[in-house]
């Protein structure tokens, strides 16, 4: 048995996809175990080449894998808890970063400032298995009846910093509903009453909100068939990546070479205030790299992108 730890959310999935299926291939008649947190598993589905999810969530329980691995290898983090975590589950092998404070030492060193997808794929390189780091794509989700050509406005993210003003998700709301989009809202349960509020301040139909109203496979749906995604640094800008489905990123604080999309994919744009003199930010609502982001940017971003997915659709045709 293969297994592989990464036991994160959406967006840390997603990056990882590149590496899980350079393990897939480099172990082909292996079992491969994807330790994460049970609810990724619609998506981990669409990823392909896991054989089995573990449920784990976090590093505070047992990776519970029956027999011992023949080799495990740490998407996770640079240990050690990590690592300590796998070793515990008595691996023939570990691939993993260096980390002096778990006793290992076989492993290339940490980089803080690297992009999520290189880092994964770096590590797989220091032992030569090869990995394709855009090898983003997932699976299309199979027809659920849900909307098509709907633009999705996802206004929430797990870190509040990260989350563009509420009210200007609104505003944008309006001004793409004015130029004929059919604008939906999309997020988790727990970010329902945001986006009620945005629906609510931009004039949109209770039915507009989406916001936990579907589950991870429906919401991966609903982006590989939409027109446009507008988000923050959060898992829903990675499955618009994941689909080639035009996207504008709005980042802050932190910056898209760690998180963002390739770029050179013209239909992903990034929104990105900079490093810059922000004043000191008191830990409430958006931080200052975001509030720095004003409508009339975004408006042009998305212009900027409806006009390359015409140009490569007029090409293509």
């Amino acid at each position: 048995m293969i297994l592989v730890l990464r036991a994160l959310g959406v967006g840390d999935l997603v990056t990882a996809v590149p590496a899980v299926r350079a393990l897939r291939a480099a172990y082909p008649g292996r079992e491969l175990a994807l330790a994460a947190p049970a609810w990724l598993a619609p998506l981990v589905d669409l990823v392909g080449g896991v054989d089995r999810l573990v449920d784990t969530s976090g590093l505070d329980r047992p990776v519970r894998v029956g027999s011992a691995p023949r080799v495990a290898v740490n998407l996770h983090g640079r240990g050690p808890r990590s690592h300590r975590l796998l070793a515990a589950t008595r691996p023939a092998r570990l691939l993993a970063f260096a980390s002096g404070d778990a006793g290992f030492s076989d492993g290339p060193r940490w980089v803080e400032q690297e992009h999520e997808v290189d880092r994964w794929c770096r590590l797989l390189s220091w032992y030569d298995i090869p990995a394709d780091r855009a090898d983003l794509g997932l699976r299309r989700p199979a027809p659920r009846g849900l909307p098509t050509g709907a633009t999705l406005l996802h206004p929430g993210s797990k870190i509040p910093a990260k989350r563009w003003p509420a009210e200007r998700f609104a505003a944008l709301a309006r001004a793409l509903t004015d130029q004929g989009h059919r604008v939906l809202l999309t997020g988790s349960a727990d970010e329902r009453a945001l986006a009620v509020r945005v629906a609510d301040d931009a004039g949109l139909p209770s039915g507009a909100v989406l916001a936990g109203r579907t589950d991870l496979g429906a919401l991966a749906a609903l982006v590989a068939d939409a027109r446009l995604v507008v988000s923050g640094d959060t898992g829903v800008a990675h499955l618009a990546t994941a689909y080639g489905t035009a996207s504008v990123v709005l980042f802050g604080p932190v910056p898209p070479a760690r998180w963002g999309p390739p770029p050179d994919r013209p239909r992903h744009r990034v929104l990105w205030a900079g490093e810059g003199d922000w004043p000191r930010w008191d830990g409430v609502g958006s931080h200052p790299t975001l509030a720095a982001l004003h409508l009339d940017e975004v408006l042009a971003a998305v212009a900027e992108v409806e006009r390359v997915v015409r140009v490569s659709g007029a090409i293509a045709a």
